[in-house]
């Protein structure tokens, strides 16, 4: 009964919370609010074992002097620090905690995503070379797009002496509300399709890698 219950479990309760999607009554939407009231409990408890996990394999790194060992002191300083904080002040606004966070997490997280900056310009890089004509096509459409978001393309723009409406700034915003919007919906139709197969899966018991197998 070990794989029996949580599939019976996870077959009911997908089912219920999919009925109270399609069937908007009274009775069942008070039961799929009781259920989404029972997941946030339940993922409140797994955070506690997402932090115990962590504080485990960084422990074990220490003791075993694995690769990036120093790193795990500072990673389990804070983990306590901001834990330790947030029980005894909370994270509000003007507290040392939402401080921490504003000074300090903010502007470390922006670090890391202005890093992305580098890859994305080496993989346009390679992605502009023109070696086909569907690489042509992306260099071009990409040339556009990036001289008409910028002040510069109005000053080319006017320099050519272009019609009004057919400067660089109309043909990238064409771009990007017509082929680009039809390519990103479609997309996202698909992306919406694959999770509808994945979760009746689930529940149907067909995929069973939360199981382990």
């Amino acid at each position: 009964m070990r794989k029996e219950i949580p599939l019976i479990i996870t077959f009911v309760f997908g089912s219920i919370m999919v009925i109270d999607y399609l069937v908007p009554h009274r009775s069942v939407t008070a039961v799929g609010n009781t259920l989404q009231g029972w997941t946030i409990i339940i993922t409140a408890f797994a955070y506690v074992l997402g932090i115990a996990n962590v504080v485990r394999i960084n422990l074990q790194k220490i003791s075993g002097r694995s690769a990036d060992w120093p790193y795990a002191f500072p990673l389990l300083a804070g983990l306590a620090g901001m834990v330790g904080i947030g029980l005894i002040g909370g994270i509000h606004d003007g507290t040392l905690g939402h401080q921490i966070f504003l000074y300090i997490y903010t502007p470390m997280q922006a670090t890391m995503f202005s890093l992305l900056a580098f890859f994305i310009a080496s993989a346009a890089f390679r992605a502009f070379r023109i070696r086909s004509v569907d690489a042509a096509l992306l260099a071009i459409t990409a040339l556009f797009v990036m001289i008409g978001r910028v002040p510069i393309g109005d000053e080319i723009s006017r320099f050519l002496h272009l019609p009004e409406g057919v400067d660089f700034a109309s043909v990238q915003s064409w771009i990007m509300n017509v082929p680009n919007l039809a390519a990103k919906r479609a997309i996202l139709i698909g992306a919406a399709l694959g999770a509808i197969s994945t979760g009746l899966k689930i529940i149907l018991g067909l995929e069973r890698n939360y199981l382990g197998e």
